[in-house]
């Protein structure tokens, strides 16, 4: 499928006057969630409300990350959703719960993401 980045808004819950664009995200359907540097979380005043989960990365590492929630953006699409902290040398990703919660999935031809449909009700 290859990859390919987006750009998108992050927003503080609470005041969405406290936001940062994310100039370059890799979207990344095997990650579950979306990871954001720290700093740039910590600016916009999301708080840590999750310590210490654990992620298991790519190459088998086993790691522990902080996680907050926040407002994720992209174009006129968005959702809240938890986002992790991302420390020095991390991927940036916007990861598969973050997409569906904004109802978009991936066109791997056009490597671009593109509306998914109507939401499967009960």
């Amino acid at each position: 499928m290859g990859t390919f980045f987006v750009r998108c808004k992050i927003e503080n819950i609470v005041d969405r006057d406290q936001a940062a664009v994310m100039p370059r995200m890799l979207v990344d359907t095997g990650s579950e969630y979306t990871w954001v540097p720290a700093t740039t979380l910590e600016k916009i005043g999301i708080a840590r409300e999750k310590k210490d989960l654990e992620f298991i990365m790519a190459n088998g590492q086993r790691i522990t990350r902080s996680v907050g929630f926040a407002i994720v953006r992209l174009e006129k699409s968005f959702t809240v959703d938890e986002v992790v902290f991302a420390e020095k040398g991390d991927l940036l990703l916007l990861g598969a719960r973050t997409l569906e919660g904004l109802s978009l999935t991936i066109d791997p031809r056009k490597k671009k993401l593109v509306a998914s449909g109507p939401l499967p009700a009960a």
